[in-house]
């Protein structure tokens, strides 16, 4: 396989295994939107963190297999690209990219459906479709221009730039840099801690923010309201308000 599904303590890593560069062909775009799915679906998976090795996050699509495709096939395969970047977006648990090597193109794209990027000294990202006469078409133009503002992703996508690690984070697009032999170990524990956390308000927040993102003010209020309203429902809201009052904060238990 392309991509596997290993899950410990709560946390699912997905892990690209396309060997040398983690090149996204159609059958691992495929792999990933599958796997999305389980981890979403799985009870055990309490949190994500998106892999591609100690060298290399994932260097982009494979070239050679898109080359061969005319103006129909892709706007066939258009859609399923996006679809499958799109789950793992949409996975309704705590993200974590740890981002080794390089992550370009398809690469920085997947890293950009993470909720929080950690990002290895020696990582190099950037979207360079503009240098093969494209754009990016997996998410690019929308995710990284919210995260990160219009102006420094056009810088970004008009020139086809590489960014390092320094540059990347001074930009926001990712929110921490550490040496490349702690990146993983960093991000799953990022992933463990939340995986101890109350599921469904951490759902609740995911989704209040990142359906909000997409309103306007007064829909997101209404969004976050009702939320905020259904989590007394839950049995995480009364463990939670109950430590509180009888322990003080912090102590509450939700594993």
């Amino acid at each position: 396989m392309t991509v596997n599904l290993e899950v410990a303590e709560g946390v699912g890593t997905i892990r690209l295994d396309r060997p040398p560069m983690n090149a996204l062909d159609v059958a691992t775009q495929d792999r990933l939107r599958e796997l999305a799915q389980e981890a979403t679906d799985r009870d055990d998976v309490r949190a994500v963190v998106l892999y591609g090795g100690e060298k290399v996050f994932a260097a982009g699509a494979d070239i050679k297999e898109m080359q061969v495709m005319d103006h129909v096939a892709m706007v066939k395969r258009s859609r399923a690209l996006q679809e499958s970047f799109t789950a793992v977006a949409r996975i309704p648990k705590p993200v974590v990219a740890a981002i080794t090597g390089y992550a370009l193109g398809g690469g920085c794209e997947l890293a950009l459906c993470a909720d929080y990027r950690i990002a290895a000294d020696n990582a190099k990202l950037g979207q360079p479709e503009i240098l093969l006469g494209l754009i990016p078409g997996a998410g690019g133009t929308q995710r990284l221009s919210r995260l990160v503002g219009p102006s420094k992703a056009k810088d970004l996508i008009f020139t086809g730039r590489m960014v390092k690690a320094d540059e990347a984070l001074t930009l926001g697009l990712v929110d921490r840099v550490v040496p490349a032999a702690e990146v993983y170990e960093q991000a799953h524990a990022w992933a463990a801690k939340l995986a101890q956390g109350p599921a469904v308000a951490l759902r609740a927040a995911k989704e209040a923010i990142d359906q909000g993102l997409e309103a306007d003010i007064d829909t997101g209020l209404a969004i976050e309201r009702t939320w905020f309203a259904g989590l007394f429902a839950t049995e995480d809201r009364e463990r939670g308000m109950r430590s509180f009052v009888e322990e003080g904060p912090g102590k509450a238990k939700f594993a």
